[in-house]
């Protein structure tokens, strides 16, 4: 078998479909059931990652079709948000709140997480505007560096991702200041004690809120869990009330960009629930898993601090999408709620997550090629680097995630995970996520991992033949 190509030479094709590469058509998947595609050229694919971290429920439940066509049945499958408001709607804010435990007032309900993260910096901007006295002067926000938060020109421009900026830059708007984020495999200095290394992440963030004027600051945005930008890193303890308390120093929000490690994927409903975190936001987006991809939908929440600030000012939000609090789609996210909660997937993603995170480490983090493996929950991320000791990353032009991922989807292993670049620095760094449905038993985890190892072992074996 010779090593997955990479290469981007022209191909027939003939789809009429703009897809991701103009050279080669994508498989079609003509079959989707638990954790398996079934694709047009016959092969049965594992599907390790739910697409990217989206489908918990894996594919074919029966309860959130029903409750689609019930909602398109005997409800409305569309009305016009300004006009009007819905049951679907209602019923799925009112189940978000209450899993909060009340500490979010509000809902806004979006079809994408980019929309979400849209929808999150402008009412971070408004909230200035709206409190009393008023502070227009606040237009800049902070994010940090390797990080991503979508797609539209507002959330890529407040993201710090280089390889996904570079195209766009000239259009991006130019008010974001970034610090590093918190990786300890990458960052953290020999000798340097976890409160060291918060305490220097709280100083970078203080000086950059001085840079560039503290009180020009809306918010600083971070992802609990980073997710598909740095493979999975989670937290250090600590980190993130530190975080909050400089926010809170210079009277700047806490936006916690949940779209992909949000809604259980990490083992607590909201990744901020987790003691790890530790804090609450002003501001959160959540996506992805929310409806499990049986309807585009993500949203973001809002807690009562700013709700109660919007209130006592104009009284309204003042964005809104055509397809916002969209029925059938909500309809769909709050049948996939009940599920997580009736059958305790929230739970289960705990234990799962911690015998995949034991197994990873036992199976995977002694192989060649491999630098780390870290995550949490059911989302679990392996970092591949040229030189353990050192940590340096492949180059790029190599390919390597990509190369692991094309090999692990074709025969004998036919297992689908989910590639990832720029873990280092946005341009260089390899890495592949590890994110099943939630409802996995301990024999799909060890088969995951059994699976991952060998391609792994394989693609590396093939490299050095090369």
């Amino acid at each position: 078998m010779a090593l997955p190509s990479t290469s981007t030479q022209p191909a027939t094709t003939t789809s009429s479909i703009l897809h991701r590469s103009l050279h080669t058509d994508p498989h079609s998947v003509i079959t989707a059931k638990d954790n398996y595609l079934t694709l047009s050229n016959g092969q049965r694919i594992l599907d390790a990652t739910g697409g990217a971290a989206v489908t918990c429920l894996g594919h074919g439940n029966t309860r959130v079709r029903d409750a689609v066509m019930k909602q398109m049945d005997e409800g409305v499958a569309y009305c016009h948000s300004l006009f009007f408001a819905t049951a679907a709607a209602e019923e799925l804010a009112s189940e978000l709140i209450e899993e909060t435990g009340g500490v979010m007032e509000r809902v806004f309900v979006v079809s994408s997480g980019s929309e979400a993260v849209e929808a999150a910096l402008k009412l971070a901007r408004q909230y200035f505007l709206e409190i009393r006295p008023a502070q227009p002067q606040r237009t800049k926000f902070i994010s940090r560096l390797q990080s991503y938060h979508g797609t539209t020109l507002g959330a890529l421009g407040a993201g710090g991702h280089l390889a996904r900026r570079e195209a766009f830059e000239p259009l991006l708007i130019r008010t974001t200041g970034r610090v590093s984020p918190c990786n300890a495999y990458r960052d953290m200095r020999d000798g340097e004690s976890t409160d060291e290394y918060v305490a220097r992440l709280a100083k970078e963030l203080d000086d950059e809120f001085v840079r560039l004027g503290p009180e020009t600051v809306c918010a600083f945005i971070a992802e609990p869990v980073v997710g598909a930008a740095l493979g999975c890193v989670p937290p250090i303890p600590g980190y993130f009330p530190a975080m909050k308390a400089v926010c809170e120093k210079h009277g700047a929000l806490l936006i916690l960009d949940e779209v992909m490690s949000g809604m259980g994927r990490t083992g607590y409903l909201h990744a901020w629930q987790n003691p790890l975190v530790g804090v609450t936001p002003d501001v959160q987006t959540i996506g992805k898993a929310l409806g499990s991809g049986y309807m585009p939908i993500a949203a973001m929440l809002v807690n009562r601090r700013v709700v109660a600030t919007m209130r006592a000012g104009s009284g309204a939000f003042m964005h809104g999408q055509t397809y916002q609090g969209h029925p059938v789609a909500c309809a769909a996210a709050l049948e996939v709620s009940k599920i997580i909660k009736e059958d305790k997937l929230v739970q289960n993603c705990a234990e799962m997550g911690e015998l995949l995170g034991q197994l990873l480490k036992e199976k995977v983090l002694g192989l060649e090629g491999v630098g780390d493996v870290r995550g949490a929950g059911l989302f679990w991320g392996i970092e591949f680097v040229k030189n353990k000791q050192t940590k340096e990353p492949f180059d790029p032009s190599e390919g390597i995630a990509m190369g692991v991922h094309q090999l692990a989807i074709q025969p004998p292993f036919n297992i689908s995970i989910y590639p990832g670049t720029g873990t280092v620095d946005g341009k260089r760094g390899d890495h592949v996520l590890i994110a099943p449905a939630y409802n996995v038993t301990p024999g799909f985890v060890v088969l995951i991992v059994n699976t991952v190892a060998q391609v792994i072992s394989k693609f590396f074996e093939m490299k050095k033949g090369q």
